[in-house]
């Protein structure tokens, strides 16, 4: 009897289960086409049905969103939630003066501003001297401890010994990635892996010195050998590459995507079309540190963002795969459409816009079960107003956010 009596009282104190929800908006973008009459049908944390006129149990709660439109959550390919914008403190100054309590706690707000942005996935490029402290957040976002985004986290990232920062100092300084060549860096992604690195992150070139243009780091075979690691582990490789010398190292060497690619040309474009890598392009960040020294947005734009608008024009035109990441962190979280609406400045059209933040940056990226409004995936959603493939700045004023099923940003 006793037995009875406590399974009882434990079937009663169970939460109820939430009710199914229909959401009703004027149009949906399944992450391909836009649909107009469409519901969306969400149990759980899943979608059961989307379409026009669904059929739904008794007791779904309906929920109009009227004048709106329904999307895939938006996923960011290039964050990093441990930085704040350098008009605000230097990069240096992050790294070397700033305790890592201090960054997380205010990753924790980056993320939540980010997730109520509608951007309900991340993909975070390195914790930039924060060690790893971007695995701890997204267990904390995952336990919910704190809101957030879902997160797909590369750890401290992996330069050539002497290539990155802080640098010019007269004794040895914190830096912002971990120092690992040769042999060595095949032990260094296999730690980093083992530490909670979902995807593996390279810097293919960088500035040895300041003042001197990008030149390339590690060789084809050290980029090779990091990538057999890293997908033998199940793990994507993204690298960081502006020349278009290590854009073509990396390339040759099987990564799946590159980070900024702001002086690729016609023949490495060519080269990354045919073998399908992917370009995160991160215009954003170009425009933020030219505005930082004193652009105020209008043309002529300076040298390097015309530059970037080129490069990225370029790259549409022969084929290349591109993603949508901004490289937010140099600029403020939350404000991640800014790459968006300067994707259709350099002009990608705008559907293609909302297809890279969606089901492209879920294809590349091998996150098969989001990026699309589809029976079966995450209900990670977002609604904005009117339709954004006629106004792309919609995507800038989100006014309903779900995650996982639940509503974090009601209408």
């Amino acid at each position: 009897m006793r037995h009875f009596l406590t399974a009882l009282f434990a079937l009663f104190a169970m939460p109820a289960a939430a009710a199914p929800i229909l959401l009703v908006p004027d149009r949906v973008f399944d992450g391909a086409v836009m649909h107009s009459g469409w519901q969306v049908l969400v149990d759980g944390q899943r979608i059961v049905a989307a379409g026009p006129a669904l059929t739904v149990p008794a007791g779904t709660e309906r929920r109009a969103l009227p004048g709106q439109t329904l999307l895939p959550g938006f996923i960011e390919g290039h964050s990093h939630l441990l930085l704040h914008p350098y008009d605000e403190t230097p990069w240096d100054d992050q790294v070397l003066k700033e305790s890592q309590a201090y960054r997380v706690a205010r990753a924790v707000v980056h993320a939540r501003a980010t997730l109520l942005a509608g951007f309900t996935t991340v993909r975070d490029l390195g914790s930039e001297g924060a060690g790893y402290a971007d695995v701890g957040l997204k267990r904390a976002i995952e336990d919910g401890i704190v809101p957030g985004p879902r997160m797909i986290v590369a750890t401290l990232a992996l330069v050539a010994p002497g290539s990155y920062g802080p640098k010019g100092f007269a004794a040895p300084v914190p830096q912002g990635a971990e120092e690992a060549d040769g042999p060595d860096l095949v032990a260094a992604v296999r730690r980093q892996i083992g530490s909670g690195a979902d995807v593996v992150k390279l810097y293919g070139d960088y500035r040895w010195r300041p003042g001197e243009p990008s030149r390339p780091t590690y060789s084809q075979a050290e980029i090779a050998a990091a990538v057999m690691a890293a997908h033998d582990a199940g793990r994507q490789v993204a690298v960081h590459a502006n020349t278009a010398e290590a854009m073509r190292r990396a390339v040759l060497a099987g990564v799946d995507v590159i980070e900024h690619g702001s002086e690729g040309d016609a023949a490495v474009f060519a080269l990354m079309a045919q073998r399908k890598v992917a370009l995160c392009p991160t215009l954003a960040a170009g425009d933020a540190i030219a505005r930082y020294r004193g652009w105020n947005g209008a043309e002529p734009a300076p040298k390097d963002v015309q530059q970037d608008r080129d490069t990225f024009a370029l790259a549409q035109k022969a084929g290349v795969p591109i993603c949508m990441g901004g490289d937010v962190g140099v600029f403020t979280h939350g404000t991640n459409a800014r790459e968006m609406l300067l994707m259709a400045k350099a002009g990608m059209p705008n559907i293609n816009v909302l297809v890279a933040a969606t089901a492209g940056n879920a294809r590349y990226f091998g996150l098969a079960d989001r990026g699309r409004i589809a029976a079966g995936l995450l209900a990670d959603l977002v609604a904005v107003p009117g339709d954004p493939a006629a106004d792309l700045s919609a995507v800038t004023r989100v006014s309903f956010v779900m995650k996982g099923g639940a509503v974090v940003k009601p209408n």
